[in-house]
């Protein structure tokens, strides 16, 4: 197989930062969402915890389909279906169809997001898998930061409705440029070989499942994610509810801008797959994970000093990035024809963490604020970190059995 070239690669990352995007739009617009349509502080995390209710729903019905199905006409069809997602949450006139917007948002945001993963580790070569997963990881990190400033901008000028009419519009743009520059992949199923009988779609499912119980490093690593992505959206969920308070009272713009700051994560994601090509993966762990839990320090004093919270953003991102493109290289690293429902089995993982994580930081903020908001990220970072050092000679057992 050749190595993919680096225009292609980029086409890549930057689809699925148009993807990615969708499913964090909301974050700096909670505030503007609990004034249009009754929502307390305390339970306005629902916004998020449908999102991610989408999410989960992608993993489980959506993204599996690239292992059966031409790769190239599922990504047009879900673009497509995004696109008329994002004109209706726009149009959305009650709780109950804000809700069901965002739930949409985030089945068919993800499903473009880890499908693109998935695509394009499937089209690398061996040798620069890492490395691909990496550079388009590198573009989900943008997506996500970005999303965060542009929707705080568009919201500021015309109202939280634009950022989804915007990103219509985006995806459609987006859709013509796929379909001209994607390669055409037919996805064969097979079990054991070329001539193995291809899986029907319900055992396409519940094969995922199977490989949920057996893949060992697969359970390790989408432990890690839970707690990684848990620990995130402790942070980013709560941190609206800070900014927009006494004494910092920022806009939307302004609280949306601090997603640029954890732009460096991308510089850690990059790297993280082409170290996890040469082998290092558990070594690239360990530093995330003591990084990710020091990031809590700065953090718990962003409550009273911004170049605190600065920092702590910094090595929070940078941290988390790098421990999740380097679980994706791990989980990914084999020839097998099932890279799509490991994706989507990992990010099982992910979407529980992510949804747990948003619902319980602003009920934790709602009763003891920013300081025990930081109190619970810091015990799940740290609960991480307990969890890879204790596993850590198992799957060295693993790696060792393998080779």
């Amino acid at each position: 197989m050749s190595a993919l070239s680096r225009s292609l690669v980029l086409l890549f990352a930057i689809a699925a930062a148009f993807s990615v995007a969708n499913v964090y739009y909301a974050q700096p617009l909670l505030d503007a969402f609990a004034a249009d349509f009754g929502f307390s502080h305390a339970n306005v995390g629902l916004v998020v915890t449908a999102t991610q209710i989408g999410c989960a729903l992608a993993l489980l019905l959506l993204v599996p389909l690239g292992d059966l199905l031409d790769r190239k006409r599922l990504t047009m069809a879900q673009l497509l279906a995004l696109c008329l997602t994002l004109l209706a949450l726009g149009c959305a006139a009650s709780p109950t169809l804000l809700l069901l917007g965002m739930l949409g948002a985030g089945l068919l945001g993800t499903a473009m997001t880890q499908g693109l993963i998935s695509y394009a580790a499937s089209v690398a070569a061996p040798a620069q898998r890492g490395q691909v997963v990496g550079t388009v990881q590198a573009g989900v990190m943008l997506g996500l930061l970005l999303a965060r400033v542009l929707s705080g901008a568009v919201a500021d000028v015309a109202g939280w409705r634009a950022v989804y009419f915007l990103s219509a519009a985006l995806s459609a743009i987006m859709l013509l440029a796929l379909r001209r520059a994607l390669p055409q992949q037919q996805q064969q199923l097979a079990a054991a070989g070329d001539s193995a009988p291809r899986l029907r779609y319900g055992q396409l499912l519940l094969s995922m499942f199977t490989l949920l119980k057996t893949e060992r490093t697969l359970q390790v690593r989408g432990t890690l994610g839970l707690l990684l992505f848990a620990a995130l959206n402790i942070f980013w969920s709560a941190l609206v509810l800070l900014l927009s308070a006494p004494p910092y009272a920022l806009s939307h713009t302004a609280i949306g801008a601090f997603g640029l700051i954890g732009a460096a994560g991308a510089l850690g994601a990059a790297r993280a797959g082409a170290l996890a090509d040469r082998g290092l993966g558990q070594r690239t762990s360990g530093a995330a994970l003591l990084l990710m839990l020091a990031a809590w320090l700065p953090l718990a004093w962003g409550a009273t000093s911004l170049a605190a919270l600065v920092l702590g953003i910094i090595l929070l991102d940078l941290a988390a990035q790098a421990l999740h493109v380097t679980n994706q290289s791990m989980i990914l690293s084999g020839t097998s024809q099932a890279h799509s429902r490991l994706i989507g089995g990992y990010m099982l993982f992910y979407a529980a963490g992510s949804g747990a994580g948003a619902i319980a930081t602003t009920s934790i903020h709602a009763a003891y604020g920013w300081s025990g908001v930081c109190m619970l990220g810091a015990g799940v970072s740290l609960a991480a970190l307990i969890f890879w050092r204790a596993t850590l000679p198992r799957v060295k057992a693993v790696c060792e059995a393998i080779s």
